[in-house]
């Protein structure tokens, strides 16, 4: 290397001493030769690692993060088929990544042996012939290839314009602490423990390449074969992001806080804005935290778009409730938060995330009560008079955490923010467990009323510039300057899921004083503030601690008309309904009623009841308009009730449904769930009749102990009573117009993209008769991206006194005489609507002579795809009827299986009825399927979050 490149170096090195905190690290000396056109990193590395504990290492561990994208069987894509993401499974392999090792020899050139294990494949061991012991150094020298990934998958890698966004692509030796090294495979949750280091790196690129990264660009010069080399340097990094780009696309702003590369998208701000706005947003951190210690540091979109800032990506850009330049800076200031808290805190990533996640989210909140504290969650949507009734576009923009919070806290499917990170479910990683740590931070800094939370928080920053800290050293921060006990913090907030709800119980005035009782409605024992009101101005604020049970006090009134618990909402309480309490009045807790035009938000002022049009279709009532009346807000509510009368267009009569439901969520055990429901129902099921449903039940809801688990089970008890009007289209008699069934029915499910098993039982129980059945269903999706349906159903009568078929097991179209599925056309036997296919019971696709089974049936049913969505099916089965023989049938054909369970077309071939193409009225076998519920189909969207 030139005499010119290394007293650059040198140069570089002195202003890195000076100007930055070190100690003595472990060295990644890296030369990358980059084939642009192959997406190919050619890589000769040294690394020296400095033993600084007092164990003897005997090998080495490397996390080599790019080998994840190597197969179907890893880690990574064990996570996207837990999360239903097809495309990683489906992909190309020229899409995917991979890590391809040459040699691997120590300081003195002898070869080293090395392993991946398969639970591992992203993890390199290495055998060191020589023990590293404490104090001393050890180098290898590693020769690897790197392809680069599609960035489809976590938009990091190679993008359809040709730049390489880069990041964990290299080998870096794992974090050691408590006497192993950390083994953290990647899941796709920006967690890499990485062993902090020094970097060099000798980069060639093709000269038309444009290079960002985080570490300082110490030289640039043109060589030979049209490239040129960059040397890249920096000091004590977790990790570094590296750019290649066809057209340069970040800018760099400096001020004498950082110098920051980004290519946010800027939403049509002038270059003004986003200077004044990148020079607020580093300054407010600067002061809130401390300096950054590695000088440069790279905010970018896709950083942005894998934790973007949820509200703000949701909506139109037709329908932006900010300001372009309010936007952009609440983007910004995430992003950037994000990657300075990431490339300073040296925590356990994955561990102890909740630390990341309460400072970045805490101070957010903060820079809004600073900068923006009359803003709203809805922005400028609040304005619009038609919109003002909603709580939704009332509430501060700050307020939204809590409500995202709750949302999984209501369902019982909130965990604790001090889980690792690889246990939590989707919507906790990304959004409430997130926004419950900063919650926590602004709860403690509330409750202690001083400066000990952000001083904290600036100390631990700054402890982190010189050494590999924890939460443990957080923690202890905490309690040094808090004059309070808050062990409670850590307990509760932090290690537990328990949940808090505090209401009042008996209040009233005696001269001067007030006599209170509180009660703690979930025993965990955390402090609450109680505020006197007076015409809405509070009086006075004292907090409560140690509330474990229900606890009287006495305090002075100040003239307090109202009283309320937790008024300013900055305890993250499970229902704030129940927090007021009006002195001197008869009826203390009495709420208006407020009706609301579509959904909103929980009001605790109101009993909330939403009126939203509806409509039913089916053929006998025609697309019939309705009103739906409810009161389910966006969060899960003990008691739920819906009324949705709808008039029918075809009969000019009203039908509709009910349903009332208790919900009894149990915080602790496997038994997460049990509702206890009545719903009623009546529609046409024929042109001249109609029929009466009412079904009392109780279903109880069983989980896994790991919430990532997609198992589930259920046991539903239930009575169906059904009254059939009388009808000269469809055959009624004394027995199957007016009925009740007893059924009870376990059920049990394990989902995910890779790999689906559904199986239940069912008994039934009727006057007239009695049966048991039960199916299974099981769908595998193969690496080599075939897939194979299987289904096997068996049901058989116990007793029976019916003459009816009404009754009987259907071999092609269950008669649905409980009224379960959504047919169309419920007793069409010929035309469209008699051709819709549900698969239930037999789940033949062609039609034969005989299609019910009155004694006993058992089929199977399979399909497999031969490409794409384009697939073969084919079912066989025998059952028997009463005085006859059993029979068997088969059928086979194709199935386009355009969208499973919503849109499907079903083209019978062959089957027991022989060729079935060769009659004249063929499109009238062929069957499909058809969803149009909407609720139905956001399922399909919002499983992957929870």
């Amino acid at each position: 290397m030139s005499a010119h490149l290394n007293s650059l170096k040198a140069f570089i090195f002195l202003f890195l001493l000076i100007n930055v905190p070190v100690q003595a690290q472990h060295l990644n000396k890296l030369f990358v030769d980059v084939d642009h056109d192959a997406k190919v990193l050619n890589v000769r590395q040294e690394i020296t690692y400095f033993n600084q504990t007092s164990d003897t290492i005997n090998s080495l561990v490397l996390n080599d993060w790019n080998n994840a994208y190597s197969g179907k069987d890893t880690p990574l894509a064990k996570r996207f088929s837990d999360e239903f993401v097809r495309a990683f499974h489906l992909a190309k392999d020229e899409d995917r990544g991979s890590t391809t090792i040459a040699t691997v020899t120590d300081q003195n050139g002898r070869p080293l042996s090395w392993e991946r294990t398969r639970k591992h494949p992203d993890i390199v061991d290495i055998q060191l012939k020589n023990p590293i012991y404490p104090n001393h150094k050890f180098s290898i020298t590693i020769c690897y290839t790197v392809k680069i990934p599609n960035d489809r998958f976590t938009r990091f890698g190679y993008d359809k314009d040709g730049n390489f966004i880069l990041k964990d692509w290299y080998l870096v030796p794992a974090r050691y602490t408590e006497g192993k090294f950390v083994r953290y495979s990647n899941e796709n949750l920006d967690d890499i423990a990485n062993a902090i280091s020094d970097y060099e790196v000798l980069l060639r690129v093709p000269e038309d390449i444009a290079v960002t990264s985080d570490l300082y660009i110490g030289s640039e010069k043109r060589i030979e074969g049209d490239k040129k080399e960059y040397f890249l340097v920096g000091k004590q990094f977790n990790n570094f992001n590296l750019v290649f780009e066809k057209k340069k696309t970040f800018k760099v702003y400096r001020n004498s806080v950082a110098e920051v590369s980004t290519n946010l998208k800027d939403d049509r701000i002038t270059e003004i804005q986003k200077s004044l706005i990148i020079d607020q947003v580093t300054r407010y951190v600067d002061s809130v935290l401390g300096r950054y210690p590695n000088g440069k540091i790279i905010v970018s979109q896709n950083d942005y778009e894998r934790n973007p800032v949820y509200g703000l990506n949701q909506l139109p850009s037709f329908l932006n409730p900010f300001p372009d330049a309010f936007t952009y800076e609440i983007r910004f200031l995430k992003t950037y938060l994000h990657a300075n808290l990431r490339n300073t805190l040296k925590l356990d990533p994955r561990k102890e995330a909740w630390v990341y996640d309460g400072i970045q989210i805490y101070l957010m909140m903060q820079y809004m009560e600073d900068f923006y504290p009359d803003k709203k969650m809805m922005g400028q949507l609040s304005d619009w008079g038609i919109l003002q009734g909603h709580h939704l576009f009332n509430i501060a923009y700050n307020d939204k955490y809590n409500y995202l919070y709750l949302l999984m806290a209501r369902k019982n499917l909130d965990q604790p923010i001090g889980y690792p990170k690889n246990k939590l479910i989707k919507f906790n990683e990304q959004l409430a467990g997130k926004y419950k740590a900063g919650l926590s931070f602004e709860y403690l800094n509330d409750y202690l009323a001083t400066d000990a939370v952000p001083q904290s928080i600036k100390e631990f920053y700054r402890l982190n510039t010189t050494s590999q800290a924890s939460a443990n050293d957080f923690e202890e921060l905490l309690k040094s300057k808090s004059q309070k006990n808050i062990d409670w913090f850590f307990e509760t907030m932090v290690n537990s899921r328990e949940i808090i709800d505090y209401k009042f119980g008996k209040a009233k005035t005696i001269g001067d004083s007030l006599h209170i009782t509180v009660k703690n409605r979930t025993g965990a024992n955390v402090p609450i503030p109680v505020y006197g009101l007076k015409n809405d101005t509070v009086v006075f604020k004292q907090w409560l601690e140690n509330v474990v049970t229900d606890t009287t006090l006495t305090i002075a009134s100040f003239g307090a008309e109202r009283l309320a618990l937790n008024y300013q909402n900055t305890v993250p309480e499970y229902n704030l309904r129940n927090n007021w309490r009006t002195l001197n009045t008869w009826s203390p807790n009495q709420k208006p009623f407020k009706f609301t035009f579509f959904q909103d938000l929980e009001n605790p002022h109101y009993n909330q009841v939403f009126y939203v049009p509806s409509f039913i279709f089916n053929i006998y009532d025609g697309f019939s308009p309705g009103l739906r009346l409810h009161n389910k807000s966006l969060l899960e509510k003990p008691i739920i009730f819906e009324l949705n009368p709808t008039y029918s267009l075809k009969t000019g009569q009203l039908i509709g449904s009910f349903s009332f439901a208790v919900n009894n969520y149990i915080r602790e055990g496997d038994l997460f769930n049990v509702r206890y429901s009545v719903g009623a129902s009546t529609y046409h099921y024929a042109p001249d009749a109609r029929y009466t449903k009412f079904t009392p039940a109780v279903q109880f809801r069983i989980r896994e102990e790991d919430f990532r688990e997609n198992r589930r089970q259920f046991i539903t008890l239930r009575q169906v009573l059904v009254d059939r009007e009388r009808s000269v289209y469809a055959g009624t008699e004394e027995q199957n117009e007016s009925y009740s069934v007893f059924n009870a029915r376990y059920s049990k499910f394990d989902s995910e993209i890779t790999k689906h098993y559904n199986f239940y039982t069912d008994v039934q129980l009727s006057k007239s008769f009695g049966k048991l059945a039960g199916e299974v269903q099981f769908r595998r999706l193969f690496n080599d991206n075939r897939q194979i349906n299987l289904r096997m159903f068996a049901g058989a009568f116990v007793y029976r006194s019916t003459n009816s078929e009404f009754f009987s097991f259907g071999l092609d179209r269950p008669s649905d005489y409980m009224f379960d599925y959504n047919f169309y056309g419920r007793s069409e036997t010929t035309g469209l609507f008699s051709q819709q296919y549900i698969m239930a019971e037999g789940g033949f696709k062609s039609i034969f002579g005989t299609r019910f089974a009155n004694q006993w049936m058992v089929t199977v049913n399979g399909s497999f795809n031969i490409w794409n969505w384009i697939e073969v099916y084919g079912d066989a089965g025998t059952f028997k009827n009463k005085y006859d023989s059993a029979r068997f049938v088969y059928d086979s054909g194709i199935r386009l299986n355009l969208l499973p369970d919503y849109f499907e077309l079903y083209f019978p071939v062959y089957s027991s009825n022989g060729f079935e193409l060769q009659d004249g009225n063929y499109s009238e076998k062929i069957r499909f399927v058809v969803t149009i519920s909407p609720g139905t189909l956001i399922n399909l969207f919002t499983r992957k979050w929870f």
